[in-house]
């Protein structure tokens, strides 16, 4: 037998059996202090002889110094199991005191042969020298020869007998000791020693002086051990009919169910697992087959062992199925008039957006109070078109607060696997539902506000096309009975509304932009970020950087400076970014007790947030000839943009540098092939042009371009260049040309009339056919431009040269 000093301990009921005093005694011999060594799981007892291992410091200490004096020490018991370093209280009184016998050392612990001698009660224990100490007393034990006592004791040896045969296992010299007799106070302790007791149970035998009493309660849980053999023979017998010897696993299950059974402990901690997932597939609200599918998964799970690698699989696909959503909902409180209120507190600006919006909503409420419920299941999927930073997010969490409903976002940006969406079939290592199903999951409602964000950055390889899978989830005629593979049934979205949002359209697979509501947004003019910042950016800022509102004082001209200065984008995430950055300078320098208070100036925009970024680059301009100034769009919003036409003697060549696109290329060539079919109309040589290379060039060359609206402008720059006429440095011009010189439309015209006014040029050429477009640019600005109205090439040159 073999007891480590490190295993767990349960405390017994403080129950000690009074000896006798009228009885003949024998006493022991007591020495007046010995080592204590602490056993973590088991009891030692009197007259048996175990195998310890020793590897706590302690323990190592107790037992060296024994070893060295008198070879005797105190074995006592410990309370608690999870103690690894027992202090006095964690020890019981009554231990063993023990010799031993031989030592063998290993390279980190010990293993000892340990024989116990009697029973002790310890007195007073003490810490000393790196272990316990401690002085005893011996517990006298009752020494009664009767006839009566050695029935006692024949009965239990008898029983003993039987339960070996039975099929009781029991270390062979344990045993072959029993059989060549021992004497009647050792048979108790001796059988005791080799049941299968808990901690408390044999500290209880340990702590009985009574030798009669001693025997009965040992014959006690002798017959309780037996009991469970017999059991678990019948058990054995009964199981084998029903599996053969591949199912050894689940035998030894259905054993340990039918023991527990009889034991009256067969609601263990996995069948309950098992009754409330059961309650819980109840209660869930699935379909009808969907709910019997998942019951069939749980009777498996039921039947199966723990053990078993399905198991966890299993579990896992049952506790998916009863969190999602399938009956609840959030109840809906749509008021279009409380709608209104919180896009217009929580946005300034976006005004066509809101608009469309609220008509967006209203039809909702319209559609969900008609008569006619089939029009209820053909919801719009809107998808949100614009540079970021415009508040696209922020307006779809504005939706879902308007709504009452849960608000989800999932980012599609850079997702290239079709599982990503509809989810791993459970065949699969670490599979799992796809986000759509995740995010109802965390939602915890059936009609949430889904944002499924940068849906224009999908990507498809050979693990599928994520699009595809889209294209299930977001059409309304298919969405009741969405299918993600790892649940392998369908789930109803029809009650989702689902948002997209997108920074360009031409990177949308057109079978899903096909289903798609567009909503443009334009992005902000320099007055509505001003506002933006003044009523919603700089008291969040203050705030969140630990500033009081009179610590930092930003008058009107200044973050108009930081604007136009130091952020050039559609959004108002640069503009955060830089205040962030001049709230945080002022936080250091009043915590750093430099300062009380900052209030912001030229020099304190230099010194915090460094230069200006953005010169304003049309002040030092004049008009020169070659350089003509165009307006581009970019993902970012509108900006300037100049062409530089150089010439040069040569055979007529042509080259282009600054990283132009295709498209943009193309553009270039045709705008030249217009100039040179029309030389003598345009006033140019045409000897020159055979004997004149140009050289076209769009300056920031390490920003690639590309597009067709830069059409005239690169033309006007030829012209420019060839006849040797200036060009106006205070216009700036806007639109694709033919070879035949029609100017055509093109799109981005708000955004590129923002950049024009924002260069201080009030003067702008665009095609006729955008003047229709012309209205959708901010009263403010639009009031202050002049447009000119372009057909053809010609109405261009007449107000672009001198």
């Amino acid at each position: 037998m073999t007891i480590s000093d490190e295993s767990e301990v349960k405390q017994p009921n403080e129950k000690h059996v009074s000896a006798p005093t009228d009885e003949k005694m024998v006493k022991l011999p007591v020495l007046p202090v010995l080592p204590v060594i602490p056993l973590r799981d088991g009891v030692l007892f009197p007259s048996t002889e175990v195998v310890l291992l020793f590897g706590r410091k302690k323990s190592v200490k107790a037992l060296e110094e024994a070893w060295s004096n008198n070879k005797q020490v105190i074995f006592l018991a410990q309370r608690k199991h999870g103690v690894s370093e027992p202090q006095l209280k964690d020890l019981y009184q009554v231990g063993t005191l023990a010799s031993i016998d031989r030592i063998l050392r290993g390279d980190e612990d010990i293993h000892a042969l340990i024989r116990g001698i009697s029973r002790v009660r310890v007195l007073k224990i003490e810490e000393k020298n790196g272990m316990f100490e401690a002085s005893y007393e011996p517990i006298l034990e009752k020494v009664e020869k009767s006839d009566e006592l050695q029935a006692i004791a024949r009965h239990l040896m008898k029983q003993f007998k039987h339960a070996i045969n039975m099929g009781k296992s029991v270390e062979l010299l344990n045993f072959m000791k029993l059989m060549n007799g021992v004497a009647v106070g050792e048979v108790a302790d001796q059988i005791a020693s080799t049941l299968d007791l808990s901690t408390h149970e044999k500290q209880l035998v340990l702590e009985s002086s009574d030798l009669r009493v001693r025997l009965e309660m040992v014959t006690d849980f002798l017959a309780k051990e037996m009991k469970i053999v017999e059991i678990d023979r019948s058990i054995a017998s009964k199981t084998q009919k029903k599996f053969d010897k591949h199912m050894k696993d689940t035998i030894l299950r259905e054993r340990m169910r039918e023991i527990q059974k009889e034991l009256g402990e067969d609601d263990d901690d996995d069948q309950r697992e098992i009754n409330d997932l059961r309650d819980q597939i109840k209660q869930s609200g699935m379909p009808v087959k969907i709910r019997e599918k998942t019951l069939k998964e749980l009777r498996r799970l039921e039947q199966m062992s723990m053990q078993n690698p399905e198991s966890p699989y299993i579990r896992t696909w049952i506790e998916v199925m009863v969190e999602l959503p399938w009956k609840k909902k959030s109840r809906e409180t749509l008021s279009l008039k409380r709608a209104e209120k919180i896009l217009a507190d929580q946005h300034y600006g976006l005004e066509d957006v809101k608009e469309r919006i609220l008509e967006h909503l209203a039809v909702m409420k319209l559609n969900a109070t008609h008569p006619d419920k089939s029009r209820k299941k053909a919801p719009t999927i809107l998808c949100f078109v614009g540079a970021p930073g415009v508040g696209k997010t922020s307006i779809g969490r504005s939706i879902a607060e308007a709504l009452g409903r849960e608000f989800v976002k999932i980012s599609l940006g850079g997702v290239h696997d079709e599982a990503e969406i509809r989810g791993h079939r459970r065949t699969y290592v670490g599979a799992m539902p796809g986000r759509i199903i995740h995010g109802l999951k965390t939602a915890g409602t059936r009609n949430p506000v889904f944002m499924l964000d940068e849906i224009d950055k999908l990507s498809a390889d050979f693990h599928g096309d994520p699009s595809s899978a889209l294209l299930e989830a977001l059409d309304p005629e298919q969405n009741h009975e969405f299918t993600d593979h790892y649940l392998d049934v369908p789930f109803d979205l029809s009650q989702v509304m689902f948002i997209t949002t997108a920074n360009v359209l031409h990177t949308i697979p057109y079978a899903l932009r096909d289903r798609l509501e567009v909503i443009e947004f334009a992005g902000y003019t320099d007055d509505e970020k001003f506002e933006i910042a003044k009523r919603h950016l700089l008291h969040k800022v203050i705030s969140e950087n630990g500033l009081l509102e009179t610590q930092l004082e930003l008058k009107h001209e200044m973050l108009k400076k930081i604007i136009r200065a130091y952020t050039r984008e559609a959004g108002v995430r640069s503009l955060d970014r830089e205040l962030r950055k001049l709230a945080r300078k002022t936080a250091k320098r009043i915590s750093s007790k430099e300062k009380t208070r900052v209030v912001v100036t030229d020099k304190i925009l230099d010194e915090y947030l460094g230069p200006p970024r953005y010169l304003e680059r049309m002040k030092e301009r004049k008009n020169e000839i070659g350089l003509a100034t165009g307006l581009a769009w970019t993902s970012v919003g509108g900006d300037v943009l100049f062409v530089e036409v150089a010439t040069m003697p040569g055979k007529g060549e042509i080259v282009l540098t600054g990283q132009l696109g295709k498209v943009m290329q193309e553009s270039a060539r045709a705008g030249y092939t217009y100039v040179k079919s029309n030389a003598k109309l345009l006033g140019i040589p045409i000897k020159t042009l055979a004997k004149t290379d140009i050289h076209i060039h769009v300056p920031e060359g390490a920003v690639p371009k590309d597009g067709p609206s830069a059409g005239i402008t690169i033309a006007s720059a030829i012209t420019s260049a060839l006849s040797k006429r200036k060009m106006r440095k205070d216009i700036a011009m806007t639109g694709e040309v033919t070879l035949r010189g029609r100017v055509l439309e093109i799109g981005g015209l708000k955004e590129k009339v923002i950049a024009a006014h924002r260069a201080d040029i009030r003067t702008v050429i665009i095609p006729s056919q955008n003047q229709k477009d012309v209205r959708l640019i901010p009263d403010r600005i639009r009031n202050e431009m002049r447009f000119v109205y372009a057909e053809t090439m010609q109405d261009v040159l007449k107000v672009a040269l001198l």
